[in-house]
């Protein structure tokens, strides 16, 4: 049986070729190429939360890709088989598109986490910025075959999945302040072009969070699942860091007047560390935040075309709340602890590093101590050489260090700047 939710429209790729022949469906041969490429690997040496390698427990960009996946193929299943669901077992949202699209969702995030990103965006800021979905959206299109250089031809519906942002970064420019995020590259406008059909935003769709509201079905299933890995399995990881404790716990809610007593979120919290029962916790919270989630139509400048607009996911407000809570929790006891803000600094310096030897030798041309080293690979000096421009070289010296895990980011400035490191052995 057929799944009628689903047209040309949804399964055409950008390269127009046809998937004709192959016994995988469009969806599942999107799924399957990201699977099998380096860029998808590299994702579990690098940072979700604490620095990966770090302990072998916590939860690395792959590890958090593989949960978000779970949850947004269960989101699916629930959707169809809830009372009164508006889909059914031939019209339905394609788990294996779902899956694609959440183990994608974070391909194009640098070494370092957050503020590996940041950093990137503030070095790229005369090159048209940094961005961790933006540069997904270039791996897909541009660069994940990195033998051939062309992407991996996505379907329209897949790309469209990833695109949690849909503002260019010069439309974010205000009064010559770069944007800190939540752009893609003016360079990726025909990409967003042809993942809408090439219509035109309608006038009330503004760049920024209007804009960036309006996502497809599958879109919004991964931002829900995403944001319910994110603020659930983090708390794990923070407990078992020994970043988040009883103490803290009830010291953070006193200072912002949040309740903890028994049968709220953060009562219960506090009575799973204390019962060493934090693992179930977080096991019966993600089935909740799964089950708070349902359909209702919708009706847009889209929605005549494809299924995927036809519809929004819409989540009870007191799991968002609930949800909100943990992350605001998360933030500002864990992620803006010392500790960590010391291992970003380190983090960002190192990339800076990196970028500043980088920048002289291969975007400006310039020698360093009067000597023409080769500090990159062959293929990536020969494809630098011949880009068009700076900003062309600038942005390829950028992929290389979003490239880059966080093992081989520290072993590479190690090799760099420590006299005291560097063998073959180290490579």
């Amino acid at each position: 049986m057929g799944n009628e939710f689903y047209n040309a429209f949804d399964t055409e790729r950008l390269s127009k070729r046809s998937d004709t022949g192959d016994y995988r469906t469009p969806f599942q041969i999107d799924r399957d190429r990201v699977l099998h490429t380096p860029t998808f690997r590299r994702l579990q040496n690098k940072t979700q939360v604490f620095w990966s390698g770090e302990y072998d427990f916590y939860r690395t960009r792959l590890t958090h890709s593989l949960e978000v996946a779970q949850i947004g193929k269960s989101i699916c299943s629930w959707l169809l088989r809830q009372e009164n669901s508006l889909l059914s077992e031939n019209f339905h949202i394609d788990t294996d598109l779902v899956e694609a699209i959440c183990l994608s969702h974070d391909l194009g995030h640098p070494p370092f986490g957050h503020a590996g990103e940041r950093t990137l965006n503030h070095l790229m800021r005369a090159q048209g910025g940094f961005e961790g979905n933006a540069q997904t959206l270039r791996l897909l299109t541009e660069r994940i075959f990195s033998a051939k250089r062309t992407g991996m031809d996505p379907s329209r519906a897949f790309l469209d999945g990833i695109l949690k942002y849909k503002s260019l970064w010069s439309e974010l420019l205000k009064n010559g302040e770069h944007p800190k995020n939540h752009f893609i590259y003016d360079s990726q406008f025909s990409f967003l072009n042809w993942a809408v059909g090439e219509i035109d935003f309608p006038v009330e769709l503004t760049p920024g969070k209007s804009r960036d509201s309006f996502k497809s079905i599958e879109c919004q299933v991964m931002d829900w699942a995403d944001d319910t890995a994110y603020s659930l399995n983090d708390l794990s990881d923070s407990v078992r860091a020994g970043f988040l404790h009883i103490e803290k716990i009830e010291s953070w809610a006193a200072k912002n007047n949040h309740d903890i007593a028994p049968k709220t979120p953060l009562g219960d919290l506090i009575t799973a560390i204390r019962q060493h029962r934090v693992d179930p916790f977080v096991g019966k919270r993600i089935g909740k935040y799964i089950q708070s989630a349902k359909l209702e139509q919708d009706s847009n400048f889209l929605s005549a075309t494809t299924n995927r607009y036809k519809y929004r996911l819409v989540i009870d407000p007191e799991v968002r709340a609930e949800s909100e809570l943990f992350k605001k929790l998360a933030y500002e006891v864990v992620f803006l602890s010392p500790q960590l803000k010391q291992l970003e600094h380190k983090g960002s310096r190192m990339l800076r590093l990196l970028w500043e030897i980088l920048e002289t030798r291969y975007v400006k041309g310039e020698s360093i101590d009067g000597q023409d080293f080769q500090l990159l690979p062959s293929d990536s000096v020969d494809e630098i050489n011949s880009a068009a421009d700076e900003t062309s070289r600038a942005r390829l010296i950028c992929d290389y260090l979003a490239g880059m895990t966080d093992g081989y980011a520290a072993r590479t400035y190690k090799r760099l700047f420590s006299p005291d490191f560097g063998s073959i052995n180290d490579l």
